[in-house]
């Protein structure tokens, strides 16, 4: 009897199209996403004024500014997301029974891209866009950060299960290892997202000029809190690097390992690159990329480690 109950439990059966289908979805929030942080960096947050959902009064603009046009795109591209997702979740529970791990999958991811509309809402509605430089600015893009990254999470867990790898159970060592590297990643992605609002509301036109204002007392919170993100990445990498080279036990997990390896020194390459030519927009877009394919391949190969 405890031999049986130690044999982990058979996949259930995938259901190809829907993974398909999934992935799609996951790969347009993922565009989604980029397009909200190229709203950020050109400061275009504010280009419908503070109306929400209304765009400067009307729907739509009728005669769109650029930073209006990059918003209103931005609104446009997240509805459509809504629809996307309302069908991720009724083709779920047409295709897979009561309990199944991608039925759960995409109901949160339902119930976290209504929290990232709403939470998209909430900056606009208190004006933390645009040059808004105050404090709760931050707490508003953190809430906003950690949200994005579970939505993508769901989805990419949604996609997973779908194509018949078994369910998670959080037991022993390998649970606490997962949550404390998901965990690391998140603090990491915070500190990015204010470091890269700070390279936005507070330009700079050399590195010596940008260390001098960094490390200056008297300077914006955003300014004084980018320092610590070259520093947090050193060490978060350090920490991904030994939890991707743990004990693997089959060959997805290896491939995973694999990819998580990759992408952590790929994104650390990109910070670099990123900081001496000083943040410009692209640079920033890609390093946003590949964060966010890193934190996926995280998720991934934790869900891998923690299956039933």
């Amino acid at each position: 009897m405890a031999a049986a109950r130690s044999t982990p439990r058979a996949p259930a059966p995938p259901h190809p199209r829907f993974a398909i289908f999934a992935w799609a979805a996951l790969a347009y929030n993922l565009a989604v996403v980029l397009w909200g942080a190229y709203v950020r960096a050109t400061g275009s947050g504010a280009g419908c004024g503070n109306h929400w959902p209304l765009c400067d009064g009307p729907v739509a603009p009728h005669t769109p500014a650029g930073a209006t046009l990059i918003e209103f795109t931005h609104r446009v591209t997240s509805g459509l997301d809504l629809i996307l997702v309302a069908g991720l979740v009724a083709w779920a529970v047409r295709a897979f029974p009561k309990r199944h791990p991608a039925r759960l999958g995409a109901a949160l991811s339902a119930v976290f891209l209504v929290t990232e509309a709403l939470l998209g809402a909430s900056l606009v509605l208190l004006n933390h866009v645009a040059r808004n430089a105050s404090s709760s600015r931050a707490w508003s893009l953190s809430a906003h950060l950690i949200n994005t990254l579970t939505l993508l999470a769901c989805l990419a867990l949604t996609a997973w299960w779908a194509g018949g790898r078994a369910a998670v159970r959080l037991r022993g060592r390998a649970a606490w290892m997962a949550a404390a590297t998901l965990a690391v990643f998140a603090i990491l992605g915070v500190s990015g997202a204010i470091a890269a609002l700070g390279d936005t509301l507070f330009p700079v036109t050399s590195l010596a000029a940008g260390f001098a204002r960094d490390l200056d007392p008297a300077a914006n919170l955003f300014v004084r809190l980018r320092v610590w993100h070259p520093l947090l990445a050193a060490a978060a990498g350090a920490w991904v690097f030994y939890y991707a080279l743990s004990p693997l036990s089959s060959g997805i997990e290896r491939r995973l390992s694999h990819a998580v390896l990759a992408l952590t020194g790929a994104q650390l390459a990109a910070g670099a690159i990123n900081l001496l030519l000083l943040a410009p927009v692209s640079m920033q877009l890609v390093h946003l990329l590949l964060a966010d394919l890193l934190w996926i391949a995280l998720v991934l190969l934790s869900a891998e480690r923690l299956r039933v």
